[in-house]
């Protein structure tokens, strides 16, 4: 059943991962009194950096990750495996239209902060403590044109090394944790 797999004489069967509706989504939060925190993901393309940004978002407190329908990585074993378990309790919506969504959330009272190399702030010098949509771009190529305009802020991490860039999910860790750390902060 599993050849060429490190399996360690175990294998299970599990159904494919099940999306959440987003009104769904803001409702619990709602219910729970608690200001919603959405990260929407804009053409992650690597299984592991899309295993690695659930499973930090599940820690981190996260709502729900917002995937496009079109070009993500795909929701396979090997994102499963990289969340050590997290899509198993992290919403994942399933989304349309990136920037018609974005607007959507805009009129829900969201602010839509984008992560990005030429960000026009440092991302600690924001205020992440409102309703937020957390915009993380693609490896190589970033955030697409569309959406960075519908962004209300693009922040960027100081670099002070020789390479201008850190991974997709490392990247996102920084700056979930930075509004786990603003929001702790002001309670």
């Amino acid at each position: 059943l599993a050849p060429g797999n490190r399996h360690q004489g175990v294998i299970a069967f599990a159904k494919p991962v099940e999306y959440a509706d987003l009104t769904d989504v803001l409702i619990a939060a709602d219910e729970k009194g608690k200001v919603p925190f959405l990260v929407l993901l804009d053409g992650i393309e690597d299984v592991h950096n899309m295993g690695a940004i659930i499973r930090t978002a599940e820690c981190a407190g996260v709502d729900a990750v917002l995937l496009p329908k079109r070009r993500p990585a795909p929701i396979n074993e090997t994102v499963g495996k990289t969340a050590a378990g997290a899509v198993e309790y992290m919403p994942l919506v399933q989304i349309g239209n990136i920037a018609q969504t974005l607007k959507q959330l805009k009129k829900r009272g969201f602010w839509v902060i984008g992560a990005d190399m030429d960000g026009e702030t440092d991302y600690f010098h924001s205020s992440l403590t409102d309703p937020v949509v957390l915009v993380i771009g693609s490896e190589g190529r970033g955030i697409s044109h569309l959406v960075k305009e519908t962004c209300d802020v693009l922040v960027q991490i100081p670099m002070f090394g020789h390479v201008n860039s850190l991974n997709a999910s490392v990247a996102a860790a920084l700056l979930m944790y930075e509004v786990v750390r603003q929001r702790q902060a002001g309670e």
